[in-house]
């Protein structure tokens, strides 16, 4: 073979290269960005995440037992920090970890594992209250106002809460018997509350017995809620599970609801 087509096959062979290249990097520019919101209503995923944690970094524990509202507030604060740096995604990984309630950031994904399960407190203290809702002006359980939500946000763009069908167990019990004795002062705790938000989705997870609402997204935009179990006894109080309170352009699909209410 001559040197002059020894040059054609290494200049065409740097050209299929080449080619192959700029197409992976397509497909990752495709699978990666963010979607337009207000013009196009499909957003299997909101964003990649550049950085990702476990929980088990920062004292976790999925015993059971071990409180860790310390461990998810102490993540996220760290996490908060790329948020200007292509986000954070927060991984659960398997077992049953006890938290109270504990707040969101922007531009954050929090995966619950398949074999994971979150544990709400049956501790009011690590629920703390809260006033009510600007437009209810007071509690729904009673005059006070309400005790916070296990996962909640407020003020935030680029939000996600997913997994592998992970389980979020709001173990309602002792709060319906409150309920049902009339010992509540304050409204339960909801399992997820998303306000004045934009950009959420919420999927893939499996909730049981909430204390009371399961999933309630309010006073915000542009919020997908796709591929939800939510289980609750039919007679335990008031566990709507999905309740889109003043919000605009909001999709529910594929989810499977069986509640008290």
């Amino acid at each position: 073979m001559g040197l002059s087509q020894l040059s054609k096959k290494s200049h065409l062979t740097e050209i299929v290269s080449a080619l192959f290249v700029l197409g992976f990097l397509s497909l990752r520019v495709v699978e990666c960005r963010k979607p337009r919101y207000p013009d196009l209503f499909e957003y299997p995923a909101i964003s990649c995440r550049k950085h990702s944690a476990l929980l088990t970094e920062f004292g976790g524990k999925g015993d059971g037992q071990t409180l860790n509202t310390k461990a998810f507030r102490s993540a996220i604060h760290h996490l908060s920090r790329f948020a200007s740096d292509g986000g954070a995604q927060l991984i659960v990984p398997p077992g049953k970890w006890l938290t109270g309630t504990f707040n969101l950031t922007s531009h954050f994904t929090l995966y619950i594992h398949k074999d994971a399960v979150l544990l709400a407190s049956q501790d009011e203290s690590a629920f703390p209250l809260v006033a009510p809702l600007p437009s209810y002006g007071t509690g729904r359980d009673g005059p006070g106002g309400r005790f916070s939500s296990l996962i909640f946000g407020t003020n935030l763009t680029d939000v996600v809460i997913t997994g592998g069908n992970g389980t979020i167990d709001g173990q309602g019990a002792y709060w319906w018997n409150k309920f049902h004795k009339k010992e509540l002062n304050n409204t339960r705790p909801y399992l997820i509350e998303i306000m004045y938000s934009d950009q959420v989705q919420i999927s893939n997870l499996t909730l049981i017995n909430s204390p009371s609402w399961n999933v309630h997204p309010i006073y915000s935009r542009d919020v997908i809620i796709q591929g939800l179990t939510i289980l609750a006894p039919t007679d335990s109080p008031n566990t709507d599970g999905v309740n889109p309170d003043s919000c605009t352009n909001v999709r529910i699909e594929d989810c499977f609801i069986v509640s008290g209410d």
